[in-house]
């Protein structure tokens, strides 16, 4: 674990090309399925997000995606014109949104994590379960910084 110390400049270049090629990969590979419905990544990621965050309010998306609400708005009219997402007022705030995927949406979203997930399958299966494990802790501790 020690040689972990003395990485070169090199060695985390060599890093992060790997993981800007992986995340190119990963959404070349459902490009056939946004492009059928004339969409981009901007869209995968919030169709990916209601998947995950049923009901996630407008204010909370804006936040895990950190991105403009204009930006945002840009998306959710696409999404809209598809038919892929619904609306719903709090109850308790009528002010505050909640976003859910429609059918449609999750019907996109499930064609989108058909194609995705069979190559994070097969590197997967193809890995001891102490380097799942690792890579999981390490690509955590990239996010959280």
């Amino acid at each position: 674990m020690k040689e972990l110390l003395y990485l070169k400049d090199e060695q985390l270049m060599d890093l992060i090309e790997k993981l800007f090629v992986s995340y190119r990969e990963i959404f070349a590979d459902s490009r056939k399925v946004l492009d059928k419905y004339s969409i981009g990544l901007a869209h995968n990621k919030v169709i990916h997000l209601l998947s995950m965050y049923e009901g996630i309010s407008i204010s909370e998306l804006l936040k895990r995606l950190k991105v403009t609400k204009q930006s945002l708005n840009r998306i959710l009219k696409d999404l809209i014109k598809l038919e892929a997402i619904d609306f719903k007022k709090d109850k308790q705030d009528t002010r505050v949104k909640h976003v859910f995927l429609s059918k449609k949406g999750e019907e996109i979203f499930n064609e989108i994590f058909t194609i995705q997930k069979k190559r994070i399958y097969n590197a997967l299966l193809n890995s001891k379960s102490d380097e799942v494990l690792n890579f999981d802790n390490v690509l955590s501790k990239i996010i959280n910084g």
